[in-house]
């Protein structure tokens, strides 16, 4: 079948767009009003324009009409091809990569293919869907990215309560997920090799520039990113080429000195070397040295500027992780927005974001809010201690046995937290029964300092009933120790401590709420822990892989804190992955024959890694 790539917008007019709903009214639950919740003027391009064209065709006399429509036509191709592409890159937050030079006849082609590719994405066209990845190039990468638009398209759906054809674009995402993991499978079988480097390659589909394993973890597809090749590719990286095995790892450091302490495991336990060596010199301070009376101690201010010094070379090494330059990571080119999305998903990396916050306010509380106990600077700097002492699990996140355990751990914390947003309103509820009726008008809740309101008193016995901590003494009224018999406080007599009154009601409330919290409430968030454990158990070496991409992917170019204060200037100035620094420069001019012969073989390797990758795709397309 020989397609016109004139006819694409009359495509999308018949298969996309909509034609019983007009495209300005929110009464369309279909693609069309999806992919205008996405992007409207993209969508307005490919679902639109054409049947806008029609209409004013219709206004004009029955000669012209023909020649007007073909016309316009010809004018709506490569908008609406664009649009769609915007669409693609919009669903999935990426920045538009554009090539500079002119594309080639074979391109044009290939480009044509994967136009009409995309039209059977969003038209959700299974059978031509594949054809046409069949006929394609990249196979790989452009399956991954088919499998994420599918799947962010399934989301969609099924946020407007479309939950057939978000189902059928969720199967449709899964094939091409299928797909990708058999190609790797076979490929693996054939060419380990190539099949390794293949996870590396970058590659340009629909604007969007990635490699397959970096575009895999940032859209969370874990079987890709567990696979065999990726989990290879990733040793090969770890170890940074040299032998994947401790002793003679160790050993490289005498042979091959250089890529020994490059490597990013090497980097890694020296990071954590120096982030020990600053737990215990933070400890030390915040142990003896809080206050200035015993603050004229040389070794106490070494310790204090150590941990300040470690902690700024520690942040500027997460900002980079966030916000750094394309050039100088290499890796993603998502827009700054989805990359701190990225990175905020990552449960570390909230936690080391409130350690740099604590550390900061400590220093501010301690040098500018001076007092003469510093009870709260010791407390702010206490609290940050603390928090860096939970920073440091993250150690034995790499581990295989505790890695998974650490999961778990933090699976958990989210179960915790649901079941803490439910208890906080059961506890309110009785909290504000039990003192209504034992301290009845009660004046002063919010008087005074904020450590003495009465809020605190209001949820402190419902709140302890949890762990089975009953205070009978004080809900039956009998406890009149230490307080006044008076009707009521106004809030001028803040000082004034009264004694409950006696309710039945209260105690009654009490064995209700007990019965609910103790064998409802609590045995509710066991079973959600059994849940997550047994979750996590099945897929703990998944998951746990995972991570641990997360971990080489982010000590491939991190340098450990505060030594990377040192090496700032260069990082910024001359950054040594950048095409354009002086060191690309310099390579270039001296050895133009070794630059040109690096760039044949690269060129070389690509388009065989495209044939094998063609090859590969054809043999297991029909035994999915």
């Amino acid at each position: 079948v020989n397609f016109d790539p004139k006819n694409l917008p009359e495509l999308y007019e018949q298969t996309v767009s909509c034609k019983d709903c007009k495209f300005k009214k929110e009464d369309c639950l279909h693609m069309q009003w999806i992919l205008k919740q996405i992007e409207e003027n993209h969508a307005k391009k490919v679902c639109h324009k054409y049947r806008s064209k029609v209409l004013k065709m219709n206004k004009k006399k029955k000669e012209d009409q023909q020649k007007y429509l073909a016309d316009k036509v010809e004018e709506l191709h490569n908008p609406v091809a664009k649009s769609a592409k915007g669409l693609c890159r919009k669903i999935l937050r990426y920045k538009e990569f554009t090539k500079n030079n002119n594309p080639t006849e074979d391109e044009s082609i290939d480009e044509n293919i994967s136009n009409i590719l995309l039209w059977a994405l969003f038209a959700n066209r299974k059978e031509l869907a594949e054809i046409y990845w069949l006929r394609g190039k990249n196979h790989l990468l452009t399956g991954l990215v088919c499998s994420a638009i599918l799947k962010k398209l399934s989301k969609k759906a099924n946020n407007v309560k479309e939950q057939i054809l978000a189902s059928d674009l969720e199967e449709h995402s899964k094939f091409f997920e299928q797909r990708c993991l058999d190609i790797m499978d076979r490929m693996y079988e054939e060419n380990t090799k190539q099949a390794i480097d293949l996870m590396d390659t970058e590659a340009d589909i629909w604007g969007i520039h990635s490699s397959p394993l970096t575009f895999a973890y940032e859209n969370f597809m874990y079987d890709v990113v567990a696979h065999t090749c990726s989990q290879k590719n990733m040793n090969r990286q770890w170890y940074n080429n040299l032998a994947p095995d401790l002793k003679p790892f160790l050993k490289s450091a005498v042979t091959k000195p250089g890529k020994f302490f490059t490597a990013p495991l090497t980097k890694y336990v020296f990071n954590y070397m120096m982030f020990f060596t600053m737990l215990v010199m933070y400890s030390a301070f915040v142990l003896t040295s809080i206050s200035t009376k015993y603050y004229v101690q040389d070794i106490a201010r070494v310790f204090e500027y150590y941990v300040y010094f470690w902690g700024a070379g520690d942040f500027i090494e997460e900002l980079i992780s966030c916000f750094g330059c394309l050039e100088a990571r290499g890796r993603s080119h998502r827009s700054y927005y989805s990359r701190m999305k990225r990175y905020l998903y990552d449960f570390w990396n909230i936690v080391d974001l409130l350690s740099y916050a604590l550390l900061i306010s400590a220093l501010f509380v301690r040098h500018f809010f001076i007092d003469e106990t510093f009870t709260i600077s010791r407390r702010m700097f206490a609290l940050s201690l603390l928090v860096m002492y939970m920073r440091f699990l993250e150690v034995f996140l790499i581990h295989r046995k505790l890695g998974p355990t650490l999961i778990m751990i933090k699976e958990m914390l989210k179960d915790l937290l649901g079941f803490l947003f439910i208890a906080l309103f059961v506890v309110l509820g009785v909290g504000i029964y039990y003192h209504a009726n034992l301290w009845p008008d009660h004046q002063t809740i919010w008087s005074g300092d904020w450590t003495n309101w009465r809020i605190w008193t209001i949820i402190y016995y419902p709140y302890w009933q949890l762990y089975a901590e009953l205070n009978l003494e004080h809900l039956d009224g009998s406890d009149q120790s230490d307080c006044t018999n008076v009707t009521s406080v106004w809030e001028s007599d803040t000082s004034i401590n009264r004694c409950p009154q006696q309710d039945w009601t209260v105690q009654a409330v009490a064995a209700i709420y007990l019965l609910f919290s103790n064998l409802l409430l609590v045995n509710l968030v066991i079973a959600m822990f059994s849940f997550t454990f047994e979750r996590v158990q099945e897929n703990s070496e998944k998951l746990w892989r995972f991570e641990r991409y997360t971990v080489i992917n982010d000590y491939d170019w991190r340098i450990p804190s505060p030594i990377n204060l040192v090496f700032l200037p260069y990082r910024f100035f001359c950054c040594p992955t950048r095409d354009g620094c002086c060191l690309h420069k310099c390579r270039g001019m001296c050895c133009k024959n070794a630059v040109k012969k690096e760039k044949k073989n690269k060129e070389e390797n690509e388009t065989y890694q495209k044939n094998f990758q063609k090859i590969t795709a054809l043999k297991i397309h029909n035994k999915i």
